[in-house]
């Protein structure tokens, strides 16, 4: 099984689903509301574990009622908690509102993520026993940093998702071996519109980009290799929260047990296909069984 360690993000997700999603000023009528637990570092946590994953949590949670369910939805899910701190910080929070056609906008309140900005005594030797560390940017940059360069220093592989989009630091992508981007992150980091035209000056900076495009699926470009696409099945979409870290989640599992780098993003494709038919980020992940059965039909 493939060993994988995630730092980053535990949030309660504050979902309302809406017709059609409220402009600046306006108010309109949901007709549903729920908590469900996310947060981008907990949901490919979660992701990675449904896909088949052996994964331990490094993070924080507050002492209050969310962060215990925070945590019982992590160790429900399969992941080792051992590393995710309680503190005396209410939980994170992201407050969506998810319209009729799937698509969503999300305010993220740190909260205890934002104690995250060191590694804790003990986090340094999990990184180094794992085959891969999913980052994000939803806890500080100090902390993504250092758990890129403790990763680094152990020949681990570093998965890099730079959501919320924001300028890098040198020394993390020095220590990036593969970084994950949307399209509206890739056009924040490079200024370029065209997926292809950013992945390329995304190759300046670090070795293997992939850019997740929606429905359209996947575009895969590394230094000395022809860039390539990967299409995502068609499927009627209900809520594409967590759809992306469903694809990086499963992504790191497929790289992990060495499937071809086409394959495991079509296999990744597959399960993010899947989560986007089911409402909420990590209630939506689908299990092992289900994305293989999605990746050979």
């Amino acid at each position: 099984m493939t060993d994988i360690v995630v730092l980053g993000s535990t949030n309660m997700d504050l979902v309302a689903y809406v017709e059609k999603a409220p402009q600046r000023g306006e108010t309109v009528t949901g007709r549903e509301f729920r908590t469900i637990p996310g947060g981008k570092g907990a949901n490919q946590a979660i992701a990675a574990a449904h896909a088949g994953g052996t994964v331990s949590m490094i993070g924080a949670v507050g002492n209050d009622a969310f962060g215990a369910r925070l945590r019982s939805s992590l160790e429900h899910s399969g992941v080792n908690t051992d590393h995710l701190r309680t503190v005396e910080f209410p939980s994170g929070t992201a407050h969506i509102v998810v319209d009729d056609e799937g698509g969503n906008a999300i305010v993220v309140v740190p909260g205890a993520n934002g104690t995250v900005d060191h590694l804790a005594p003990g986090d340094e030797g999990l990184i180094a026993s794992a085959d891969a560390l999913l980052l994000q940017l939803e806890i500080p940059l100090p902390a993504v940093v250092a758990g890129a360069r403790a990763a680094r220093a152990h020949g681990v592989r570093t998965i890099l998702t730079p959501a919320p989009a924001q300028p890098l630091p040198p020394e993390l992508l020095a220590a990036t071996d593969l970084l994950v981007p949307n399209e509206h992150e890739a056009t924040t980091l490079t200024g370029r519109t065209d997926p292809r035209e950013a992945a390329a000056a995304l190759l300046e900076l670090v070795p293997e980009v992939v850019i997740t495009l929606g429905a359209a699926g996947s575009l895969h470009a590394a230094r000395g290799a022809e860039p390539f696409t990967v299409p995502a099945p068609q499927v009627a979409a209900v809520d594409s929260t967590g759809a992306g870290d469903t694809f990086v989640g499963s992504l790191a599992v497929a790289l992990g047990e060495e499937r071809p780098v086409r394959e495991a993003l079509a296999w990744a494709a597959a399960a993010a296909a899947l989560s986007v038919q089911r409402p909420g980020a990590s209630a939506s992940m689908p299990y092992r069984s289900e994305i293989e059965k999605q990746y050979t039909s």
